[in-house]
């Protein structure tokens, strides 16, 4: 059995799990594919492809081109990069791992204090031999707006409040009743954009939501607001959010995902000061890398047996 685990941009994936348990031929990627053709030729001959959440997209037209492949595992419980349904026309099994929600909302705040704070600033002023460069702000007092309440908006909702901020909620389907279930007083739209002075995206990628934050959504917030993105990219406008804060109509973004990822080196938010950037780590912890590698052998060990487990397809 030859295995393909993709996307190990750190170097890591082999020392999470027993992969040695599974006796089989097993090689690892490291940087993203160029392109489909070099992704088909590449996974030729590969029995069994692990995929890492979202990174590599695997398209029905790239499926049908990889003959060998019978078992796809994803991390996490679900992949939108992976054409499920035509995987199994293919006669594919498509299974997945476990998933922690708690990391992404960690990282979330640590993405608000340290805008909040101007820490990279201050950091950069430290290493450079200087000292204090700037004022930063509050979130005792402030409001706290969130598009999304759901498992992870819920939990960063609730260490707002612990911060003492005012907790505001908006997405299609909220109702009032259940967003006081976690303190949380439902808005629309327009004033959750208006009135708060951190505005964090927790939203599932779809058609309903893919540019939902566009340029009337960003001219509604404060200049001092700070808008925080560690769900997917493509819910915000990138060109509109681009102008905003390039003529400096928000007070920031923080953001870990983006509409093409890996960030192209000579992208426009790369050069910005009002812009901080992580490299979509809200997931990468050692915690649920230990859960996606274990699963995914459990996964490859169970389908070998011819008793798969955890199966989407």
């Amino acid at each position: 059995m030859r295995i393909a685990i993709l996307d190990d941009y750190q170097h890591v994936a082999l020392g999470f799990a027993d992969w040695d348990s599974l006796g089989a031929d097993i090689e690892t990627f490291h940087e993203p594919f160029a392109d489909e053709d070099a992704l088909v030729r590449r996974l030729a001959g590969f029995d069994v492809v692990v995929a890492m959440r979202e990174r590599t997209p695997l398209p029905a037209q790239v499926l049908r081109r990889l003959a060998d492949l019978r078992l796809l595992v994803t991390t996490g419980k679900g992949n939108r990069s992976i054409d499920i349904p035509a995987a199994g026309e293919l006669g594919i099994t498509v299974c997945h791992t476990g998933y922690m929600s708690h990391p992404t909302a960690e990282l979330t705040w640590a993405l608000i204090l340290a805008a909040v704070r101007g820490l990279p600033a201050e950091n950069r002023s430290v290493r450079d031999g200087g000292w204090q460069t700037g004022v930063g702000g509050d979130l005792h007092g402030r409001t706290l707006g969130l598009l999304g309440l759901g498992r992870l908006g819920s939990r960063v909702a609730a260490i707002g409040q612990a911060f003492g901020m005012e907790t505001i909620a908006w997405s299609r389907n909220l109702t009032q009743e259940k967003a006081a279930e976690h303190g949380v007083r439902a808005v629309a739209k327009d004033e959750l954009f208006a009135s708060a002075d951190v505005v964090s995206i927790h939203l599932v990628l779809s058609e309903r939501s893919r540019g939902l934050v566009g340029a009337p959504e960003l001219a509604a917030m404060k200049p001092t607001a700070l808008l925080v993105n560690t769900s997917r990219g493509p819910i915000v406008d990138e060109d509109a959010l681009l102008a905003a804060l390039r003529e400096h109509r928000i007070g920031g973004a923080a953001l870990d995902v983006f509409a093409q990822e890996p960030l192209p080196a000579a992208h426009p938010l790369r050069r910005l000061d009002n812009a901080l950037l992580t490299p979509h780590v809200g997931y990468v912890t050692r915690d649920t890398y230990e859960v996606f590698y274990r699963d995914a052998v459990e996964d490859i060990a169970a389908w070998a047996a011819g008793e798969p487990v955890r199966v989407l397809t």
